[in-house]
């Protein structure tokens, strides 16, 4: 019989969701701001921007093993950290506000809550799980990027003779996990009958590949009915702690733009101190005031396995989304010129934001599972 996956802490009904961050997400907060500040700051990442594949791996390495973020959603006893989604999500806050190219969302998080909902007793299971874990391994799901939890059970088709036109972060990936109508399989990258073709993305931070499998072999982890929960699963946590990349995004948006307004200046005076430009800046930190709560109440339903958890995740996503994208064409707006050069990072938040919005669902798709779980009518 399979081990039922458990949730990271048991649900208490009469617990409010706590908003607040703790002292240990702080001093989380802290390590993993402090390595990217010295790792990939905007001129390193514009730099790395120039490759099809941009990943530093000594940065990866620091932040995956060094600090252990990697193993955070994982048990002790599986060979993690025992934390759970809110600490994943300050990680995600913090590699939102660098757009640093790291797998992170898509191995720390959707792969191994993936591989945590299945049975953990067995051995290619709890193997992987130890790899990813210690960092010494990134996984990613063999989907397009936009697929949403609700699309798992259309996903588990076909066989690993197959073409997936595009995989977020493939490129860095060393095992693929592969759905397919007789399963979930885990097929190493470097299979002969693996091809990892790079394409052109908008978002140059997290580049996409086409990904051939052409006669390759793999490792069956689950048959269909198990894997499909589990995809579905690994999907929403993703969606959930994207909110949280989001709302990193647009912090840090808002504050380069509230530095720059009051430096730059005009008629003798800053433009930061223009009415018209304070009005938006003020709408702009409302916003992510509002972001942070939508995100912080889908982390910590993840984390406590509310039974809310999907419709806190779809609010988060549906707000979180669009408060990105905003505080990214106003950082480029209100930046002026230098807003639209190559040298400036905001193009980078610009296009990060613009390709979130499309991940685990657009904010439309999600407005539209808020109705139905609220028998409310679609919007």
């Amino acid at each position: 019989m399979s081990e039922q996956p458990a949730a990271p802490q048991a649900f208490d009904e009469t617990r409010p969701p706590d908003l607040l961050y703790t002292e240990a997400e702080e001093d989380l907060r802290a390590a993993v701001r402090s390595l990217l500040a010295a790792r990939a700051d905007a001129a390193a990442v514009i730099a790395a921007t120039g490759s099809a594949t941009p990943y530093d791996r000594r940065l990866w390495d620091s932040l995956a093993s060094g600090i252990g973020a990697a193993g955070l959603l994982v048990p002790e006893k599986l060979g993690g950290q025992g934390a759970s989604h809110r600490e994943a999500a300050v990680v995600l806050e913090e590699l939102g506000r660098s757009v640093a190219p790291a797998p992170y969302l898509t191995s720390a998080v959707v792969a191994t809550e993936i591989l945590l909902a299945l049975d953990t007793r067995a051995a290619p299971v709890a193997a992987l799980l130890a790899d990813l874990a210690a960092g010494r391994t990134t996984a990613v799901l063999a989907l397009p990027p936009a697929t949403p939890a609700a699309g798992a059970a259309a996903a588990l088709t076909g066989t690993l003779e197959r073409t997936v036109p595009s995989v977020a972060d493939a490129a860095a990936a060393d095992v693929l996990l592969v759905p397919t109508a007789g399963g979930l399989y885990a097929v190493a990258a470097e299979d002969p009958g693996v091809s990892v073709d790079p394409l052109v993305p908008l978002d140059l931070t997290r580049p996409l590949a086409s990904v051939t499998l052409t006669g390759a072999t793999g490792t069956l982890l689950a048959e269909a009915a198990p894997a499909q929960a589990a995809v579905a699963r690994g999907l929403l946590a993703g969606a959930g702690l994207l909110a949280s990349e989001q709302l990193g995004l647009a912090e840090w948006c808002l504050t380069e733009t509230v530095r720059h307004t009051r430096e730059r200046h005009q008629f003798n005076r800053p433009v930061g101190s223009f009415q018209a430009l304070k009005h938006r800046m003020a709408q702009l930190w409302l916003e992510v005031v509002s972001a942070r709560a939508a995100a912080r109440n889908a982390a910590d339903a993840l984390a406590t396995g509310s039974p809310d958890a999907p419709l806190a995740v779809a609010v988060a996503q549906a707000y979180c989304s669009r408060t990105a994208v905003h505080a990214a064409e106003e950082c480029v707006q209100l930046h002026g010129g230098i807003g639209m050069t190559w040298e400036h990072p905001a193009h980078l938040y610009l296009k990060r934001a613009k390709a979130d919005a499309l991940v685990y669902g657009t904010a439309g798709r999600h407005q539209e599972t808020v109705a139905a779980l609220m028998e409310l009518p679609a919007p």
